[in-house]
């Protein structure tokens, strides 16, 4: 009975000091807290640890930071730190690209079931707002036009900013905005649906664009340039 008591009291002190840590208000602690926090909010930031996908044990993360303050010998090498760290950053983005390979997946196969979505050959997805007749770009054409881009999600990554619309060589863009250019004539409006294979593929590009994104355009053309136009 006696060690149940112990132990009781042990456990209410216990959680009663992280009741209390998880109920601190920094932004009225002493000194010494606020100074402490502040720069854990800096390395937390300044690193991105949150974009990693990486699962940390904070006790854990405190003592590695605290090891290097005071200069004491840590428990393991530089050399394996950043084994450690090149491996867990690995296995995560793997892990991050294996949930966006299944969400690209589910999308694709959803979307291509809307009524008014036409799938190409090559897996492109379009949707028509606008049709017109006339002249349609080639491959190495360079057009004028005006765009958005966003992911799936709904969130922009990319828009055109001049009023005139932007010139583009279709040569220099992703197979995905060449293919779904040569399909419109001048002063229709498209939208495509550009899955990650005519696009940025598995690895997508860092901090811009998340692997395996399937690419949403909405784009209106609004001219061919000509060889004189473009070399002026």
């Amino acid at each position: 009975m006696k060690k149940t008591t112990v132990f009781l009291c042990l456990f209410l002190t216990v959680t009663a000091l992280y009741a209390r840590a998880i109920q601190e208000d920094y932004s009225n602690a002493e000194e010494k807290a606020r100074v402490s926090y502040a720069f854990g909010m800096a390395i937390g930031s300044n690193y991105d640890l949150g974009s990693l996908g990486i699962d940390f044990d904070y006790d854990a993360l405190t003592e590695g930071i605290r090891a290097m303050v005071e200069g004491r010998e840590p428990m393991i090498s530089e050399q394996e730190a950043m084994e450690i760290i090149e491996t867990a950053m690995h296995n995560a983005m793997e892990k991050i690209s294996e949930g966006n390979r299944i969400i690209e997946e589910e999308f694709l196969a959803r979307n291509s079931r809307r009524s008014g979505v036409q799938v190409t050959p090559s897996g492109l997805q379009y949707e028509i707002i606008k049709d017109t007749e006339g002249e349609k770009p080639g491959a190495d054409s360079v057009v004028r036009v005006n765009y958005t881009g966003t992911f799936i999600d709904g969130s922009p990554f990319d828009s055109s900013s001049k009023e005139e619309g932007e010139y583009i060589p279709l040569e220099l863009v992703i197979p995905g905005w060449t293919e779904g250019i040569m399909l419109m004539s001048v002063g229709s409006s498209y939208r495509f649906f550009i899955p990650s294979s005519l696009a940025y593929g598995n690895e997508g590009i860092p901090s811009i664009i998340p692997p395996y994104s399937t690419l949403i355009f909405t784009v209106d053309l609004l001219g061919i340039v000509s060889d004189e136009e473009w070399s002026d």
